[in-house]
C-alpha cells in the first residue's frame, strides 16, 4: 500500500471515529486494515485484534465464545463457516439480533483490489418503531404488517445494493478513464478484435502508425480499417491468432512507406471461452534503418574477416604469376607463345581488379552522412556521367525533393548512382534515353529512381542481380557493381529494389530522408595541433566551411591566444600536443562559460588519455574526412 503522511492517517481516523456506524476493512487475506472506534466498543474488541494485521478469523472466534450469535453447539464449525462465507468476496445485507437484544444491519461490499468493507449500524429504534406500530395498529391485518415489514426490509437491502453499485460503477468508470488515457499515450496502436473480427476497442493511434487509415475504428471489420493488401498480408498470422496461439510479426506498408511490428494475442472471457484478440501495432521504421545498418556493417566485418586471407593469398600468387609471365615477356618465344603471355597478364590484371573491388565491399568503410546540396550533387552527377555516355544517349535528372539540404554520404551515393546509368548504358546498346527521379516519400524516405528504356531485367537477374559476382556481361563483367550499390544502401539503413515497367529496367534506391542542420554560423576557430602538416590540413577544411582560423601547438601557446582574442567562439584540439601539457589540461584551464572544445585524437580507444577525454568531451577520431569533420561539428553544435 502507499504511505499516508501521519497527520493525514490521523485526520481520516478521527473522521472514521465521529460516525455512528462502526466499520471495518480487510483485506484479500482476511487480514485487517482498519476499524473505526464504534466498531471496537460494538463487539468489545481490544488488544491484538483491533490492530492492522488481527485475522478475520481471530475476531470471529472471540466474538462467538462471548455469546454474539447465541448459543452454539460447535464453535469450531460456526467460525469457519463464516470465514467461508467472506471468503466468497459478494456483496450482501442482513439484519440480526444480538445475545444483549439489540438489533443491527450488516452490510459488506468487496473492495476492486480485493478485501472488504462492512458496516455495522444499530438498527434497534426501527426495530422498536416496528414493533410498536405492529401492536398499536389492531386495525391493520397481520398480512399487511407482514408486507410493510418486508417492505422495510427490503428498502433498505435495496438502497445498500444501490449504494455498492454506484461505488462499483464510479471505480469502473475511472478505471476506464485510466486506462483510456494511457492507451492513448502510448505511441502504438492498441485494439480489441471480436470474434467477428470487428474493433471493440482501440485507441485513435492508427492513423498515426499508418497514415491514411481512419482514427475512428470501433464497429469497423478490419479488412475495412486496413486495406486489402495489408489485411491480405497479416491474414495468416491473424488465423493462427484466432487458433489460440500469439503471434508477433513484422510487415511493409507501402501505402506509408512504413515498416509496422504488430502483435496479435488471443483473448479469453471469465468462462474460459474465445473471445477475440488484443492487437498491438508500433512504427518502427526508424528502429529498421538503424537495424539494417548495423546489420550490413557485421555482414561486412565478418566477410573481411573471411575474404581477407584469401585476398592476401591470391594477391600473392597474382604476383608471382606477373612476375613469371613478365620474365617470359623478354625472352626469344614465338609469336603464338607471346600472345598467350599477353592473354595470361590481362588476366593476372584483371585478377588484380577484382580484388580491388572485393576490398571496397569488405572493407572498412563506412556511411559517414554530412549536410550535403542534393541539387549540387545532381549536377556534378551530370557532369561526370556526360563523357561515358555517347551522342545518342540522354540522361534526364529530375529533383522533386522538398528538402534540398539532407544527411548524405554524398561519395557513396555518386558512386552508386554512376555504376547504375553506366549499367544502364550497357544495358541500352547502341542508343537510348536515362532518367533519375529523386522523389521524397512520407516524409520517411529519400527514393531515388533509375529508368532506361533497355530490354529490362531477365527472370534470372531479378532473381540474383544483388548477389556478389552475378553478371549478364559475360567475361566482361565483375558482377559487383549492383553488390556494392545494395552494400552502400544496407548501410545507410535503406532499401534497393529492381524490377520492369513497360519501357525498360528500373532501379529504385530508398534512403532515409534526413534533413541536414542549420549550417554552422561562421566563427573564429582556435585550432591546437602539434604537427604542421595537419595543422594544415585541418585549418583548410574549416576554412572550407567559412571559418577563420587561428592556430596554436601547445596548451599555453592556445591559452595565451584565448586571453589575447576573446572573440574566438569555438576550440578544436588534439590531445597530445608540443610540451607537457595535453588538450585535457588545456581543458582545466579554461574559465568557467568557456567556448565550446571538441577534442581530437589518433591515439587507441584503449588508452588512458583516450578513454578520460571520451567521458568529458566531444572526441573525433583520426583520420578524419571532411565530411567527417562537417558533420562532427553539426553534431555537436545542435542544440539538445
Amino acid at each position: 500500500m502507499p504511505h499516508i503522511p501521519q497527520d493525514i492517517a490521523a485526520m481520516t481516523m478521527a473522521g472514521l471515529n465521529l460516525i455512528e456506524q462502526g466499520l471495518s476493512i480487510y483485506d484479500r487475506d482476511l487480514k485487517l486494515v482498519v476499524c473505526n472506534r464504534p466498531f471496537r466498543e460494538m463487539f468489545g474488541l481490544s488488544g491484538h485484534l483491533v490492530e492492522p494485521g488481527a485475522d478475520f478469523k481471530d475476531t470471529i472466534r472471540y466474538i462467538t465464545e462471548r455469546g454474539e450469535y447465541g448459543e452454539v453447539d460447535d464453535i469450531d464449525e460456526a467460525v469457519q463457516a463464516r470465514v467461508d462465507q467472506a471468503k466468497t468476496f459478494t456483496p450482501h445485507y442482513m439484519e440480526r439480533k444480538r445475545a444483549n437484544g439489540r438489533w443491527i444491519s450488516v452490510e459488506g461490499s468487496p473492495l476492486p483490489q480485493g478485501g472488504w468493507i462492512t458496516v455495522y449500524t444499530d438498527i434497534t429504534p426501527t426495530k422498536q418503531q416496528e414493533e410498536l406500530l405492529r401492536t398499536r395498529s389492531e386495525e391493520l391485518s397481520d398480512k399487511v404488517l407482514t408486507y410493510a415489514e418486508q417492505l422495510a426490509t427490503s428498502n433498505r437491502k435495496l438502497a445498500a445494493t444501490i449504494t455498492a453499485l454506484e461505488e462499483a460503477k464510479r471505480q469502473l468508470t475511472e478505471t476506464e478513464a485510466r486506462t483510456r488515457q494511457t492507451t492513448e499515450m502510448m505511441p502504438a496502436h492498441i485494439a480489441h478484435l471480436g470474434m467477428d473480427r470487428r474493433y471493440t476497442f482501440s485507441n485513435r493511434k492508427l492513423s498515426s502508425i499508418m497514415p491514411g487509415r481512419p482514427s475512428d475504428i470501433l464497429g469497423l471489420h478490419i479488412k475495412d480499417a486496413l486495406g486489402k493488401d495489408i489485411y491480405t498480408a497479416i491474414l495468416p498470422h491473424l488465423e493462427v491468432a484466432y487458433a489460440g496461439t500469439a503471434s508477433v510479426f513484422e510487415f511493409f506498408d507501402e501505402e506509408s512507406s512504413r515498416r509496422i511490428r504488430a502483435a496479435f494475442t488471443p483473448a479469453q472471457d471469465a468462462d474460459g471461452e474465445d473471445a477475440g484478440i488484443y492487437i498491438l501495432s508500433m512504427d518502427i521504421t526508424r528502429e529498421t534503418q538503424a537495424r539494417t545498418a548495423l546489420q550490413q556493417t557485421r555482414r561486412r566485418e565478418m566477410a573481411a574477416q573471411l575474404t581477407s586471407g584469401m585476398a592476401h593469398d591470391f594477391s600473392n600468387l597474382l604476383t608471382i604469376i606477373l612476375g613469371s609471365q613478365s620474365r617470359l615477356q623478354r625472352m626469344d618465344l614465338p609469336e603464338p607463345a607471346k600472345r598467350q603471355i599477353e592473354a595470361t597478364l590481362s588476366a593476372a590484371h584483371r585478377g588484380g581488379a577484382l580484388l580491388n573491388r572485393i576490398a571496397d565491399i569488405t572493407g572498412a568503410r563506412e556511411w559517414n552522412p554530412a549536410p550535403a546540396d542534393v541539387s549540387l550533387m545532381l549536377h556534378d552527377l551530370q557532369i561526370l556521367t556526360n563523357p561515358a555516355l555517347p551522342d545518342n544517349f540522354t540522361l534526364h535528372i529530375s529533383n522533386l525533393l522538398r528538402e534540398n539540404m539532407l544527411m548524405l554520404d554524398t561519395g557513396m551515393l555518386q558512386d552508386s548512382l554512376l555504376n547504375l546509368i553506366l549499367n544502364a548504358r550497357d544495358a541500352c546498346g547502341a542508343a537510348g534515353q536515362i532518367s533519375l527521379t529523386v522523389a521524397p516519400v512520407q516524409n520517411l524516405w529519400a527514393e531515388f529512381i533509375l529508368d532506361d528504356n533497355g530490354p529490362g531485367f531477365s527472370d534470372s537477374a531479378l532473381e540474383h542481380a544483388l548477389e556478389p559476382f552475378f553478371t549478364t556481361k559475360g567475361g566482361e563483367g565483375s558482377g559487383l557493381g549492383l553488390s556494392m550499390v545494395y552494400d552502400m544502401t544496407k548501410l545507410a539503413g535503406g532499401r534497393l529494389r529492381i524490377s520492369n515497367t513497360e519501357t525498360g529496367g528500373r532501379v529504385v534506391i530508398r534512403l532515409p530522408l534526413q534533413p541536414a542542420p542549420p549550417p554552422l554560423e561562421p566563427g573564429l576557430v582556435l585550432l591546437v595541433e602539434d604537427s604542421p602538416d595537419l595543422r594544415e590540413t585541418v585549418r583548410a577544411m574549416l576554412t572550407s566551411m567559412g571559418n577563420t582560423v587561428i592556430e596554436a601547438e601547445s596548451a599555453d601557446e592556445a591559452l595565451a591566444l584565448l586571453e589575447e582574442l576573446p572573440e574566438i567562439n569555438r576550440i578544436l584540439s588534439d590531445i597530445t600536443l608540443a610540451g607537457e601539457k595535453t588538450g585535457l589540461d588545456l581543458l582545466d584551464a579554461l574559465r568557467d562559460g568557456h567556448q565550446p572544445l571538441s577534442l581530437m585524437t589518433s591515439l587507441p580507444p584503449e588508452h588512458p588519455l583516450y578513454q578520460t577525454a571520451s567521458t568529458r568531451v566531444p572526441l573525433l577520431r583520426k583520420p578524419f574526412t571532411q565530411s567527417q569533420l562537417t558533420s562532427f561539428l553539426h553534431h555537436e553544435s545542435a542544440p539538445e
